[in-house]
């Protein structure tokens, strides 16, 4: 809705009636559809402007479910195919064949236009007072000047030297000019490759000092390293956060968390971990934004193997999305990497702290789905996508 906006000719009663009841974009219905569209550009393009108000989008598919359109009144023979073509029940609209043959009629019979009073006949042609060719430049130099145009061919030298080809052809030279300068400074006095140039080194720090080159060997195990989920006397234990070293990278700004949980994931510095709730839900929160992750708490043995139909109709944590009288969903697509499939999308409703902008991740690991979701203002769209892909992009399980 928000991309196409309040236009009579996008919202067909039997598109704008699905739209009325939860806010989302209907499909094409068929030609009915199409038959709609053109009679509201003819009201349009007759009358001077649209059958229905479009002030706003949510006014307009309620008026197109609810109330007629405007009277064709002034489209003369076309009213009856106007006001056809716009009828409310798609079924009642006049056909494809009808339409065509009551267009070809009335073009058939259509009067020759009046020409009227306003007529101006032109002159007859006489090849004898042909114009001059002439340079136009030459004629408005003169006429600034005050001196009368000559129309002859025949140019004085000095009239000549001052032509605009002349000038073109100096300029031309001079940038030649100042080419071939700039190319023999460069072979004279720039340092040849290999001269005078400082001694190279590989992979040299900040404080010029040579790192050793990364090994395979040396590198820890992710998984030696992460916390247990439960200490020796059954309580869980604090989740842990470290500046990113290796794997995923992390911008500036954020740490990668080691919850107990069984994952990783880039979090924005000084956030504040909640534990996994009743809902199998693990939030990082600051402020008005929220990082929620649901590591496998679904098994697509329930839900099936679909994480695009998971997201839409049983992903709990879109559950206010649905029950939202007023919710946008834009972006949805379906993402295979690495033999792995996920969903993604971004959505707004209502809550209530005001209208909220979520970005959504569902990803299918090991049959089971995994959830990363930002939350945040509506007018903070830069900063929950930011949060988002620095989530989804650094989230492992690691269990």
């Amino acid at each position: 809705m928000a991309v196409v906006g309040p236009v009579t000719e996008r919202w067909a009663p039997e598109q704008a009636g699905p739209v009325h009841e939860n806010w989302q974009l209907a499909a094409p219905i068929g030609p009915a559809t199409d038959l709609w569209a053109l009679g509201s550009l003819l009201f349009r393009a007759v009358q001077g402007h649209a059958p229905y108000p479009e002030e706003s989008t949510a006014e307009l598919v309620q008026l197109v479910c609810a109330e007629p359109p405007a009277f064709a009144e002034e489209c003369g023979p076309l009213r009856p195919v106007v006001e056809s073509l716009l009828r409310q029940d798609p079924t009642e609209r006049i056909d494809f064949e009808e339409l065509r043959g009551w267009l070809r009629s009335l073009v058939r019979s259509a009067p020759e236009p009046e020409a009227g009073l306003n007529v101006v006949t032109a002159p007859p042609v006489d090849a004898r007072k042909l114009p001059v060719i002439r340079r136009r430049g030459e004629l408005v130099r003169r006429r600034r000047a005050g001196l009368p145009a000559h129309h002859g061919r025949h140019k004085q030298a000095k009239e000549d030297a001052g032509s605009p080809r002349r000038l073109g052809r100096s300029l031309l030279l001079l940038v030649l000019l100042a080419m071939a300068a700039a190319i023999a400074y460069a072979m004279l006095f720039l340092p040849k490759s290999g001269e005078d140039a400082p001694e190279s080194t590989d992979r040299t720090g900040t404080a010029g000092q040579v790192s050793p080159a990364p090994s395979a060997a040396g590198e820890p195990d992710a998984d030696q390293d992460a916390p247990k989920p439960e200490d020796q006397d059954g309580t869980e234990s604090a989740p842990t956060t470290e500046t990113q070293t290796t794997g995923p990278d992390v911008a500036d700004g954020f740490t990668l968390a080691k919850d107990p949980e069984g994952f990783q994931v880039a979090v924005a510095k000084g956030w504040q971990r909640t534990p996994k709730n009743g809902s199998g839900q693990v939030v990082y929160s600051k402020g008005d934004f929220e990082l929620i992750v649901v590591p496998g708490r679904d098994s697509a043995q329930t839900y099936g193997s679909d994480p695009m139909a998971y997201q839409r109709d049983d992903e709990r944590e879109l559950q206010p999305y649905r029950d939202s009288s007023w919710a946008t969903s834009t972006g949805l697509k379906t993402i295979e990497v690495g033999g792995r499939t996920m969903a993604e999308g971004q959505f707004t409703w209502t809550g209530n702290g005001g209208e909220l902008y979520v970005r959504n991740l569902a990803v299918l690991i090991d049959g089971r789905f995994h959830v990363i979701q930002v939350r945040g203002p509506e007018a903070e769209r830069d900063e929950v996508t930011r949060l988002h892909q620095q989530a989804a992009d650094t989230y492992r399980y690691t269990r």
